[in-house]
């Protein structure tokens, strides 16, 4: 019943009818690959054969709620064959929440390959598909690269059902809707878009369903396949998707009006529109005292200028404008550089890919060994480097102060754009001087002016209004103060909101 003709093979198309041999004709040199035939209550005559992936799905949940009820005759009597017995399958005498009847192979081979198992029925060119997937995965931890210091400690997972579920706990809304994807040639990578339904703007949501839809590549195994596949400008170096492994951070953006996109295998939330005022944002401005918050988030935005035009404002002065330096400190400075052999130039460029480099080997080796090596690099670097008049304190300060200030940004994304643009500024800071600096600040400011995310523009409230909602991106107003939501995103259920 189930051997086909040596001759002529089965086909295998997406269409293709339902046959045990063509099922093992997909399958054929994968080991994990099981089938094995069954009995239906316990009758030889009664013949199916149950196929699935070892490993993608329960062994026990298998034996348990399939295997079993499916082989006990007082369940399958003689008359249960064929079309009866698949009704009565799907009408629930197999102990599995989800079961489906297909009948295109390339349904069951999708089955197969998201955890079910199915029992073929050559005879009527049918399966049914029953969801047993293996609860092998990883449980559900505090987050590991977002630090949390007054928040939920759930962060999320490479499994799409987990991730959706701490979503749902915590926004226990009807009109919370999650739309699936499939991606990839060949991966089939499942994406979902997450947003609230009547109050999420239509617009942006319409717009990042057709950017996720057109996604074309080979599988969604890193998150730059769908940020890079859904951004207005992919060659800006500044970041305009936010993501985040917090699924806190996450619901309190679906409810500022974002929309959300979750992908199977990434343990990550990816939200659009992307602004330049999110990125310095954290979940604990909405913990800490309102005070706290606004001084705090002060703080950042002076880290951003800092750690931009530190390097470059040094090089400047350094170099073309020694007039602009107190005398006193004038003469420090060239008591300093009395015994160095390189120019100001060299100086800086040379500690800033120092920096970068410990930075990389920090980062890439173990815990334990990376930070053993950011301390030994650190004091070779600074204080030997100082001690052989490689390099001048002063350069060493600078330098470390830029650093320290590019660690403040809440997102890894945003520190490594500005670390990118600090050598472009140093490099013209080394080419014109305080007009070099000007010129490159200003052109920076054009780029970020003139870039868009979903229509909304990235630096908003920064740029547009008159200037009238800047308290909302610098300040906190107190909790018992109703406060705006951003009006660019044209929430449809009014514009005040509490969070």
């Amino acid at each position: 019943m189930f051997r086909e003709s040596k001759n002529v093979p089965p086909e295998t198309g997406e269409d293709a009818p339902i046959t045990a041999a063509a099922m093992e004709a997909v399958f054929a040199d994968c080991y994990d690959y099981e089938s094995r035939e069954l009995h239906i209550g316990g009758r030889e005559a009664n013949r199916v054969r149950l196929c699935f992936i070892d490993g993608l799905v329960s062994g026990s949940d298998v034996a348990e709620q399939i295997i079993k009820p499916l082989t006990d005759p007082g369940r399958f009597g003689g008359e249960a064959v064929g079309s009866r017995a698949i009704s009565m399958m799907l009408g629930g005498s197999v102990y599995v929440y989800t079961a489906k009847s297909r009948k295109a192979l390339g349904e069951a081979v999708t089955d197969l390959l998201n955890g079910f198992c199915a029992l073929i029925f050559d005879a009527e060119r049918t399966a049914v598909t029953f969801e047993v997937k293996s609860q092998q995965r990883r449980s559900v931890d505090a987050p590991k690269e977002e630090k949390v210091v007054k928040g939920a400690k759930d962060a999320f997972v490479e499994t799409m059902k987990v991730n959706t579920t701490l979503v749902r706990r915590k926004l226990r809304n009807p009109h919370l809707k999650i739309k699936e994807f499939s991606l990839g040639e060949r991966a089939k990578t499942a994406v979902t878009l997450v947003y609230i339904d009547g109050f999420t703007n239509a617009g942006i949501v319409a717009e990042a369903a057709r950017r996720v839809s057109r996604i074309e590549a080979e599988g969604v195994l890193t998150s730059s396949v769908i940020e890079e596949n859904i951004v207005d400008n992919y060659r800006s170096p500044f970041p305009q998707v936010i993501s985040t492994e917090r699924a806190d951070k996450f619901c309190m953006n679906l409810l500022e009006g974002r929309v959300g996109i979750l992908a199977d295998g990434l343990p990550l939330g990816f939200l659009v529109p992307g602004t330049f005022s999110q990125f310095m944002k954290v979940p604990e401005d909405h913990s800490a005292h309102y005070l706290v918050s606004s001084a705090l988030t002060l703080l950042r935005y002076a880290s951003v200028a800092l750690t931009l035009l530190a390097p470059a404002f040094y090089v400047a002065v350094a170099m073309y404008h020694q007039e602009m330096i107190p005398t006193r400190l004038m003469q420090s400075m060239i008591d300093a550089r009395a015994s160095v052999p390189f120019p100001t130039a060299m100086e800086v460029i040379m500690m800033l890919l120092a920096f970068e480099l410990l930075q990389e080997a920090g980062i890439r080796l173990p815990s334990p060994i990376g930070e053993t090596v950011s301390i030994i690099g650190a004091l070779i670097v600074g204080q030997s480097a100082v001690e052989a008049s490689v390099v001048s304190p002063v350069v060493v300060v600078v330098i470390a102060l830029a650093g320290i200030a590019g660690y403040t940004m809440p997102n890894q994304d945003m520190g490594s754009a500005l670390r990118l643009c600090r050598f472009f500024l140093v490099l013209a800071a080394i080419a014109l001087g305080m007009f070099g600096v000007a010129t490159g600040c200003g052109l920076l400011i054009y780029h970020l002016a003139s870039l868009e995310s979903y229509g909304v523009p990235y630096m908003t409230p920064f740029a547009g209004a008159e200037g009238r909602h800047l308290g909302r991106a610098l300040l906190r107003r107190p909790m018992t103060v109703k406060r705006d939501r951003e009006p660019e995103l044209k929430t449809g259920s009014g514009g005040e909101a509490r969070l």
